[in-house]
């Protein structure tokens, strides 16, 4: 769907969630956390790309796509690949795909189904969300910074899902694939297609799939 299309229909009307009744978590393979391509690579190889072969990303590929996001790294002390003021780690990633939502678990390194229907379509106005293989969503829990003043939770928690994003613009650099990072979404909709709870803020989404070598239609 084409984005003056979602722009006039208000991106679809309203998406109700499907609840995801017993869902078992998806244990995700272990992430392979060394070697790879060079960080001052990477960096020279990071951009932003909008176009995406709908191809699903291999397990391996999507598992090491989250444990950069936002994984432990340091096991002894849950420490995690991305800063977070306080150790709060307010910042949850949710994972939209063909098959449903999922809340990704550090801790487990698995995916939990919270929607059993696919919400790509309205993380964000741009026509590529509905079919690349999958969307991220940052989404702050405000009631994880009770250490925080109210006033900076907000700024802080915009930091830590720009760190993680960029971690992920770092690993898709590394590895050949296409992303980008948005904040042009409908938060009403979004929200509620989520079902996201009243101390849950949206904050921005990232579309990420493979590179469509044929470019846009």
């Amino acid at each position: 769907m084409n984005t003056l299309t979602k722009l006039a229909l208000g991106l679809m009307g309203q998406l109700k969630p499907q609840a995801a009744i017993d869902a078992p978590a998806v244990v995700l393979p272990a992430p392979q956390r060394s070697g790879g391509m060079a960080l001052m690579d990477a960096l020279q190889r990071r951009e932003s790309r909008r176009e995406f072969d709908p191809t699903p990303l291999s397990e391996q590929s999507l598992s090491d796509l989250l444990w950069s996001a936002a994984g432990i790294n340091r096991p002894d002390m849950s420490g995690r690949t991305a800063p977070s003021a306080m150790n709060s780690q307010e910042v949850q990633l949710y994972v939209a795909m063909p098959q449903g939502l999922f809340h990704y678990d550090p801790s487990r390194h698995a995916l939990q189904m919270t929607v059993a229907s696919d919400v790509r379509r309205v993380t964000g106005y741009q026509d590529f969300v509905d079919t690349a293989p999958l969307d991220l969503v940052y989404v702050a829990h405000h009631g994880h910074m009770k250490l925080v003043p109210v006033a900076q939770r907000e700024r802080y928690a915009f930091a830590a899902a720009g760190a993680m994003a960029q971690n992920v613009y770092l690993y898709c650099a590394a590895n050949c694939l296409a992303t980008v990072l948005r904040a042009w979404f409908d938060n009403q909709a979004l929200s509620q297609a989520m079902a996201l709870e009243s101390d849950q803020q949206l904050l921005l989404c990232q579309t990420v799939g493979r590179i469509n070598a044929a470019g846009p239609a």
